[in-house]
């Protein structure tokens, strides 16, 4: 049963007939509220109801700064549930141009923060020496921390009816054995990957989710859920009846609203689909 909130819904409790996933907590990335703020994100997700955040270290020093993090986590009583490592082509000289001292210090940030989860991307092709260590190392991080580095799917470049991959060994986390996964429904639009069969494949691996939409177009769009055609209700429903515990995050691009009340409608119908869909029928028992 696939649950559309009306435009401007407020985001409450799920409908009569159906119950909160256990553990399933929705969070609100600090990059849907780009150009503003990582502080204007905290108190976005604070009045608008979200469970947590997730921060984009991006170039806002706020981002890169725990203390600052840490007094607006405490100030709006909001925790910190992901640290997202700087690893966009925006932020390749933020903290630094090393990929693992990014990850380290990523890791250390997660756990001055007690966020359960670093999300990482695999390396573009022209880190040849980070590509050809990062699934060992990725592998030994996760060994020496409590903190989940959830490796996010990517997407090929396409051009001209031919797809090249920026990304190595892959832009796709399936087959490369680690731990912990970020599955993001925008990049399987761009890929044209089936979410749900890619859901199935991870298994227990899938820790993490970046919930966003997407047309199928050959650019990284993170529409509101509901608004593409990505089977984000589908995978939804599917993690509440198979008692997924991990951290679904709204990661939506809200750079062209026209004003603060428009974002924040986007942002609110935003959570509004996510917490209506990660829920199971009533009298459905979670698989455990």
């Amino acid at each position: 049963m696939v649950v559309t909130p009306r435009l401007g819904a407020p985001a409450g409790p799920p409908a009569a007939g159906f119950q909160p996933v256990g553990g399933g907590l929705v969070a609100l990335s600090t990059a849907s509220t780009y150009p503003e703020s990582t502080a204007t994100a905290f108190e976005m997700a604070a009045r608008l109801g979200y469970d947590g955040v997730e921060i984009m270290v991006w170039t806002d020093p706020v981002s890169q700064d725990p203390q600052a993090l840490r007094r607006l986590r405490d100030y709006h009583g909001i925790p910190i549930l992901a640290v997202h490592a700087p690893c966009l082509l925006l932020t390749q000289r933020v903290w630094g141009t090393d990929p693992w001292a990014k990850l380290e210090r990523a890791r250390a940030v997660a756990e001055t923060l007690e966020a359960p989860t670093v999300v990482v991307h695999p390396p573009f092709r022209w880190q040849r020496d980070y590509a050809r260590e990062f699934v060992a190392g990725i592998h030994r991080m996760a060994g020496e921390t409590d903190v989940r580095f959830a490796v996010e799917n990517m997407f090929p470049l396409r051009a001209r009816g031919r797809e090249v991959s920026a990304y190595a060994p892959d832009w796709s986390p399936i087959d490369d054995g680690y731990r912990h996964v970020t599955l993001d429904l925008s990049h399987t639009s761009v890929s044209r990957s089936d979410a749900l069969l890619m859901a199935d494949e991870l298994g227990d691996r899938l820790a993490h989710i970046h919930m966003a939409d997407g047309t199928g177009l050959a650019k990284d769009e993170h529409l509101v859920p509901g608004r593409g055609t990505q089977p984000c209700a589908e995978l939804l429903e599917r993690l509440a009846v198979n008692g997924f515990d991990g951290t679904v995050v709204v990661e939506i691009n809200t750079r062209r609203a026209e004003s603060r009340d428009q974002r924040e409608a986007d942002l609110a119908e935003a959570l509004a689909f996510t917490r209506l869909n990660l829920a199971a029928p009533a009298g459905v028992v979670p698989v455990p």
